[in-house]
């Protein structure tokens, strides 16, 4: 039954029970649909909101979905689909550790996990190194490059060169893993043994390789791998 929000009585409209009866109160498809705003010429905003949810299966599945894929459901045009992506990135900004990390000392894994734990929600791989003095603190923090971790995409020439641009005695190298799964990749360990290998080589010692997954890491020095 397609009953628009404002025939229903008012301390069910969905922007009403969220002012009275706080945000937390609210189902997924009425916060979805005062995200919407409206609907349809066919279907009001919270119909429009319940057929979302219902194709997509999951909320969960709204965190990382595409404005291609978005649009392609009926429905949501361009202007609708921006607005959910905004807000998406806004969730995503807003669960990022805002602390910096430069001038922290490394003494565990768990230190580079509690700051790099958001970045499983990303789509795609991101991977950082991060400098340190003699004293295991963190001189510089770079993002190397985003994508599949593999030889040819780490190149140890720019590991190295910014290494020795903050004159930096050892490095921690993070990435994450979209999927949540942190057991390593092949490419994982083929990458974690080269850079190993040439670091002790250049006299910039890999401290370890942190991989970020969901509310889990896995450290190549805690399981004895460098």
């Amino acid at each position: 039954m397609n009953i628009k929000i404002k025939e229903l009585p008012i301390n069910e409209r969905p922007r009403e029970r969220l002012i009275n009866k706080g945000v937390a109160s609210l189902s997924d498809e009425e916060l979805l649909s005062i995200v919407l705003k409206t609907g349809t010429k066919d279907v009001s905003a919270k119909v429009l909101a319940s057929q979302i949810l219902k194709e997509l299966g999951n909320i969960q599945n709204l965190k990382n979905i595409s404005f291609h894929e978005l649009t392609k459901i009926k429905g949501i045009g361009a202007a609708k689909a921006c607005l959910i992506l905004a807000i998406q990135e806004l969730h995503k900004r807003m669960n990022r550790k805002q602390e910096k990390i430069v001038d922290v000392k490394i003494k565990n894994p768990k230190i580079v996990y509690d700051y790099y734990r958001n970045i499983v929600n990303e789509n795609q791989e991101y991977f950082y190194c991060l400098y340190l003095d003699s004293n295991k603190k963190v001189l510089k923090e770079k993002l190397l490059f985003m994508g599949t971790v593999n030889q040819s995409m780490v190149h140890p020439r720019d590991i190295f060169k910014e290494a020795y641009t903050v004159n930096a005695t050892a490095f921690i190298c993070v990435h994450n893993h979209p999927t949540g799964d942190v057991r390593p990749s092949k490419e994982d360990r083929i990458v974690t043994q080269r850079l190993n290998q040439i670091g002790e080589l250049m006299g910039i010692k890999l401290v370890d390789h942190v991989i970020v997954g969901d509310g889990k890491y896995y450290s190549f020095l805690e399981n004895g791998k460098i």
